[in-house]
């Protein structure tokens, strides 16, 4: 007869070492490290030992309080652009400031010549409206350069007076240009001679390039590049070599920054 006395085979007998030196039962509440090894040290403060960091790692206080220097200067700096930022846009969103506009209203040119050897000669005077539509700023504008092409040639440039305008006013500009003798490209005397050819008009244009600032009693922003830019100027050139005008009446100009 079975003794019943006998361990059940295939299970551990009761009094088997655990594995590692720990006992499978837990210790009452409030007694002593019972378990055979030491207990383990910190690792997460122990750099040496702890698996994370690489054999040989030395902890660096300065490196660390660079490191946060640095990331507080950086964010200082964000905060900083971003409190401009919406500054600037708030300013803008009260002002609401506009581009000026441009016309052209006469574009006359006299003693035209163009002879077989490229040479071009004449006089123009161009007038023009610039108007400044906003309400709370006033513009500034100054280094005003402007030139008559033919085509994307140039053919004489001049420069304008500074001028200023007060809100929602308009001023009446002359610009004076003159061409003595100045060389120009083949293809140019060939277009300007088959355009006056066909009905005596020629298509110029007229660019112009200033710095403009725009101004307010509270505000004042930096100076600018403003370009205008006036095409399909046609100016009738009689072959008698009498004075031509615009034709067509005024044209408005395209104006950027």
């Amino acid at each position: 007869m079975e003794d019943p006395n006998r361990p059940v085979t295939g299970y551990p007998a009761p009094n088997a070492h655990p594995p590692n030196g720990y006992s499978l039962n837990p210790p009452p509440s409030g007694a002593a490290y019972p378990y055979a090894a030491p207990p383990p040290p910190n690792a997460y403060y122990n750099y040496q030992n702890n698996p994370y960091y690489p054999q040989g790692y030395q902890y660096d206080a300065d490196s660390v309080r660079r490191a946060t220097c640095l990331r507080r200067i950086f964010a200082f700096v964000i905060g900083l652009v971003v409190i401009f930022g919406t500054i600037t846009f708030i300013v803008w969103l009260v002002l609401r400031p506009q581009l000026p506009e441009f016309r052209v209203d006469s574009f006359s040119m006299s003693n035209f010549s163009l002879g077989n050897n490229s040479l071009v000669s004449f006089t123009s005077q161009v007038r023009l409206t610039a108007r400044n539509p906003n309400k709370k700023m006033a513009l500034a504008y100054d280094h005003i350069d402007a030139v008559i092409f033919y085509k994307s040639d140039s053919l004489s440039q001049t420069t304008m007076p500074p001028f200023s305008q007060d809100t929602k006013n308009e001023t009446s500009l002359t610009a004076n240009f003159a061409a003595a003798g100045s060389f120009v490209d083949k293809s140019v005397v060939d277009g300007i001679n088959g355009e006056r050819g066909k009905n005596g008009n020629v298509n110029f244009n007229l660019r112009m390039l200033s710095r403009v600032r725009f101004e307010s009693k509270a505000w004042r922003t930096r100076r600018r590049f403003l370009k205008v830019f006036c095409g399909d100027l046609f100016v009738g050139i009689p072959a008698n070599g009498r004075s031509g005008a615009l034709t067509g009446g005024a044209k408005q100009c395209r104006v950027g920054i």
